[in-house]
């Protein structure tokens, strides 16, 4: 159970924080959650909050939205909560274009490892919620913690996850890796029986005008819970495929129709734009931060900047007549296409940035080099017996699913062509890279909605661990599969996977992931559900990696 007060920060941070201070930040966020869901309007003034994001040493990104017939708001920064000795002070502009969301980068006045209290005022004297947002070491870093979370759509339940974090208070820096919201239309996914009725979703339709998107990002920004983790923690954030559409890739997408929903390159660059106006981020598609001397952070983009189209077994299989044409042809496709060297999931040229900055991270002392990321780089493929466990009753759909994934793994092919599975020779690159860098890799990954832990290998040679995050909301196996009892679905695949070392494919939550100089220690935080709003643990599941080792603790 969660205590109900909020723990003190780490010492290392250089701020007044105080329960008085903290439970006042909480306020806003209260009033929103206490307001039935159908009364709230967008409205004007102040509608979103406030947020934080793109940290460095010496600046950060302040984020807040604003809707008038004003042309700018100020801002102030202080180290103390009553704003009374402002750090640094500005402007920034209101636009409608930009849908009046307001952001503004703080280069001047910051000191390093800080914490920070801010606000925004209209010229009427109107205030903003007070945030609060901090800067990164440029020093000798004894530690420091991640929260990570991914995939979290409104109409499956409650954002608790979001809501656990800013209560737990005992992280300094909150990473988002992609499916920050989902472009479907009510009724889609989830479907009627799946959602939440209190969880309405606006636009109703799917998103694909620029419009749509907006609205979308509104009705999400508005609940009180990711408002309220905005507002008390900085954040940094990548898009995977839903904040555009599903299985995008760089020239297209499963779940876009080009006669119906016009050009792919025009509601692409509409999701970008949106995404850029609504979030605290750079315009920049990949970056890197510097946490001191203990970590290099390397935001990817693996979704919309390089990537080649996924392949298709179902296509692979299609017109085979017996189980034993559909192997060969899985196993030729195996030999021929997928290993193709020259296919990219992001880019040539942000593929040089990162062998780059692998390099000169560790050149430069730091300890970590964490790829932050969107989608599983372990080797995964479908366990061969999992077809046996299934028995009668289960819809064709995904007994034929499972019954391909099989024939798969047969083959010696992966489970999600999607993932960076789909993309070995790429996969391939950056190991090398990594190797030669000597770096201590840590992969984050989002995207499949469930719990991984993966010690990454090349050609017998260690190269580090993966993290694959649960979903905040998102459902995970345990949907689809419901007659495989959790843990031996989890028992399943890591049986059938010489990397996997551990799953969960049951379980909605979290990662916090504290870096320190000696090793890596990581706490799935699972929530006890998400059909109402609470912060209750169902439990955790610790990991821990030590530096250099490449492999996860025993």
């Amino acid at each position: 159970m969660m205590k109900t007060d909020v723990a003190e920060m780490p010492a290392r941070a250089k701020t007044d924080i105080s329960r008085r201070n903290l439970f006042a930040l909480a306020g806003a966020s209260a009033a929103v959650a206490a307001t039935p869901v159908s009364a709230r309007t967008f409205g004007t003034g102040f509608t979103h909050g406030v947020a934080s994001g793109e940290p460095h040493s010496d600046s950060v990104l302040l984020w807040t939205r604003y809707v008038g017939e004003i042309d700018t708001l100020t801002w102030v920064m202080s180290k103390n909560f009553d704003l009374s000795k402002p750090a640094a002070e500005g402007y920034a502009s209101v636009l409608e274009v930009r849908d009046y969301c307001v952001k503004t980068i703080v280069k001047v006045g910051l000191e390093p490892d800080t914490w920070y209290y801010f606000q925004f005022t209209a010229p009427d004297g109107t205030k903003s919620d007070i945030g609060r947002t901090r800067t990164l070491p440029d020093m000798p870093t004894p530690s420091f913690k991640l929260a990570v979370f991914s995939c979290s759509n409104f109409g499956f339940g409650y954002f608790n996850a979001y809501a656990h974090a800013a209560e737990a208070n005992d992280c300094d820096l909150a990473l988002h890796l992609g499916d920050y919201i989902y472009e479907y239309g009510a009724g889609t996914y989830p479907s009627p029986g799946q959602a939440v009725a209190e969880r309405v979703l606006a636009p109703e339709t799917e998103i694909v005008a620029l419009a749509d998107y907006r609205l979308r990002y509104a009705t999400y920004r508005a609940d009180p819970d990711l408002r309220r983790l905005h507002q008390v923690m900085p954040m940094i954030a990548i898009w995977d495929d839903h904040e555009s559409a599903n299985d995008s890739w760089k020239d297209g997408a499963q779940n876009h129709q080009s006669d119906a929903e016009g050009e792919w390159a025009v509601r692409k660059a509409v999701a970008k734009r949106v995404y850029r106006e609504w979030m605290p981020v750079s315009d920049e598609p990949y970056a890197s931060y510097d946490i001191g001397d203990l970590a290099t952070l390397f935001r990817l983009d693996t979704r919309l900047e390089g990537r080649d189209e996924q392949f298709s077994l179902r296509k692979i299989i299609e017109g085979q007549e017996n189980p034993e044409a559909m192997v060969a042809a899985l196993t030729k496709f195996r030999e021929g296409e997928w290993a193709d060297p020259e296919r990219q999931l992001m880019g040539a040229v942000q593929e040089q940035w990162l062998a780059d900055g692998l390099k000169k991270s560790k050149s430069r002392g730091a300890t970590w080099q964490v790829l932050v990321q969107q989608v599983l780089m372990g080797k995964l493929s479908a366990a061969p017996d999992l077809l046996d466990l299934l028995g009668e009753g289960i819809p064709p759909f995904v007994r034929n699913r499972v019954a391909a994934s099989a024939m798969a793994s047969k083959a010696g092919l992966p489970l999600n062509m999607d993932a960076w599975d789909g993309y070995p020779a790429a996969r391939d690159r950056v190991f090398e890279t990594a190797l030669e860098a000597d770096a201590n890799l840590l992969v984050l990954a989002g995207d499949t909605h469930n719990g991984w832990a993966f010690e990454l290998g090349h050609e017998s040679e260690k190269v580090g661990v993966e993290l694959g995050v649960c979903s905040v909301s998102s459902p995970g196996f345990e949907t689809y599969l419901p007659v495989v009892a959790p843990d031996k679905m989890a028992e399943l695949v890591v049986r059938a996977n010489d990397e996997l070392k551990w799953a969960d494919t049951s379980q909605r939550g979290y990662m916090a992931v504290e870096l320190t100089q000696d090793k890596a220690i990581t706490e799935y935080r699972f929530m006890a559900g998400i059909k109402t709003r609470s912060t209750r643990l169902a439990g955790t599941k610790r990991l821990s990696m030590e530096v250099g080792s490449n492999a996860f603790s025993v």
